[in-house]
């Protein structure tokens, strides 16, 4: 590719040891524009394969993928630091990616057929159609750096784009390890990993028919206000502050454990993460004891090959201060430190936390942590809880736990959020058929689920086709004609109109 001599090399460094586990290259525009017009050129004829040809090559790749699903799992380990209970979720989910694109597509493509709006239509053939913009341009964050980049890139392939991912700088070698099994299985070059900072980003952006961003909300705005400038159509799926609800009939063990889940996995760095906790007054010191009794189990420690560690490091030392700074701003305004509080080891590590006497006044109900920190809110009732979890510039996702599944509904529909998991966490994370997009600051659009999600990767197409033989001329043609144009009033008037406004006028 041009432009890649003098480019310095990413260092990419492994977050719990500190070591050097790689390097790659910090892509220039040039090499971002060539690599689209590479991809724009074998577009059309991964189109004309169709669905079914599609998805034979990512059924194709989908056996790469379990072929060297423990060599991709020591990748994503040493770039981001995580455990192997944290790391072994990717690959399969990313497998159930392709198994449920590949079986959709078809369907969720096929031409629609809608009927007229009126006896007028009769006359007409009505298809709307579903064509990809040609190349999609992906830029995934360093929390799940190989899912991510399938989250989003099947559902593009399958509608027959082309696909370009820039990943995270901090973690770009899982993304790299999925060109490389694409290559691996002779498919068309259709997908392409680019990696580099934040300029080979920009470059994405404004070459590629259609962004698909993830990562922060600061970010987003930037890209956002690129694609306007362009009118490039884009999706992104931003920041999150999730709460939790506890209602006083759930049941607090349950509740504690999938709170203490929906917290801490991958040291609580992912979006829909729960990082705000609303308990219901009659049941918070229960919970709080069993929420403690949960987290204290947690195991902290190194990345490897072991299953006998639960959380592992933060990607970045950058982020462990972010952390850090939002527990302190919460001790110096009078909340108290139940458990954890502070980085630990040689590491990135974060110790899991627990805060009690927080309020919206502090940086850690404000603010996303990102991080492995759960702060926790009395409330007198579930009410409280709506207008507390409500008061937030995020959107993304909440969760609700309570015994009355009717309850945890009717409260669902109050909350200004995209999704809402009841007594669950993340179950709407590997639950392809629903949308996954964020209210508020947390995003626009969705970012997949169910025909939307792929479909958000085309263009519609609307086709009028007459019915049956034609007369020369359509009534409203020209020449003008008071008889023409009178039988049409009068039409309209008595199909559409109400009452004695039904009754013929003609023109004059």
């Amino acid at each position: 590719m041009p432009g890649l001599a003098d480019r310095p090399d990413i260092t990419v460094v492994n977050p719990a040891t500190g070591a050097v586990v790689g390097h790659v290259v910090d892509h220039e525009p040039a090499a971002v524009t060539s690599a689209v017009d590479g991809l724009r050129a074998h577009q059309s004829a991964w189109l004309q394969l169709g669905t079914a040809g599609r998805a034979r090559w990512l059924l194709r790749f989908q056996d790469w993928l379990l072929d060297n699903a423990e060599h991709l799992n020591d990748v994503i380990q040493s770039e981001t630091g995580k455990t192997r209970f944290d790391t072994a979720i990717e690959v399969p989910a990313a497998i159930d990616l392709v198994r449920y694109w590949s079986r959709n597509a078809a369907t969720f493509l096929a031409d629609d057929h809608p009927g007229p709006h009126s006896p007028f239509g009769l006359a007409k053939r009505l298809i709307v159609t579903h064509r990809p913009y040609p190349v999609v341009g992906i830029i995934t964050p360093w929390n799940l750096p190989l899912l991510n980049p399938c989250f989003d890139a099947f559902a593009a392939l399958m509608a027959g784009a082309a696909v370009l991912v820039k990943p995270s700088e901090e973690t770009p070698l899982s993304a790299l390890e999925l060109a490389r099994g694409w290559a691996e299985i002779g498919a068309p070059p259709v997908f392409t990993v680019l990696t580099g900072r934040g300029e080979a980003g920009r470059a994405v952006v404004e070459a590629v028919d259609f962004v698909q961003f993830t990562g922060s909300t600061v970010t987003g705005r930037a890209i956002a206000r690129a694609c306007a400038d362009t009118l490039t159509p884009h999706s992104l799926e931003l920041g999150g502050k999730d709460p939790a609800i506890v209602l006083a009939d759930a049941d607090v063990q349950r509740a504690a454990a999938g709170i203490t889940y929906g917290g801490m996995f991958n040291s609580g760095q992912v979006c829909i993460a729960v990082e705000r906790v609303y308990v219901e007054a009659g049941i918070y010191d229960r919970f709080v004891a069993s929420l403690l009794d949960e987290v204290a189990r947690l195991r902290q420690g190194g990345n490897g090959r072991g299953f006998d560690v639960e959380v592992g490091a933060m990607a970045t030392r950058a982020q462990c201060d972010i952390v850090q700074r939002h527990v302190d701003d919460a001790v110096s305004r009078g909340a108290q430190i139940l458990m954890g509080g502070k980085a630990s080891g040689d590491g990135a590590f974060f110790e899991p936390t627990v805060l009690a006497g927080v309020d919206h006044t502090m940086t850690c109900l404000r603010e996303e942590t990102f991080g492995p920190v759960l702060p926790l809110v009395k409330v007198a009732d579930e009410e409280e809880a709506v207008r507390l979890a409500n008061d937030s510039d995020y959107g993304l996702s909440a969760t609700i736990w309570t015994g009355d599944r009717r309850r945890g509904e009717r409260l669902a529909r109050r909350l200004e959020v995209g999704t809402v998991n009841i007594n669950d966490a993340f179950a709407n994370m590997v639950s392809f058929a629903i949308p996954m997009g964020g209210w508020k600051r947390s995003g626009v659009g969705a970012r997949f689920g169910g025909p939307a999600g792929i479909r958000k990767y085309c263009r519609t197409q609307a086709i009028v086709v007459p019915r049956g033989p034609q007369q020369k001329r359509e009534p409203l043609w020209y020449p003008a004609s008071r008889w023409r144009a009178g039988l049409v009033t009068v039409l309209m008037r008595a199909f559409d109109a109400r009452g004695w406004r039904k009754l013929p006028r003609w023109p004059r």
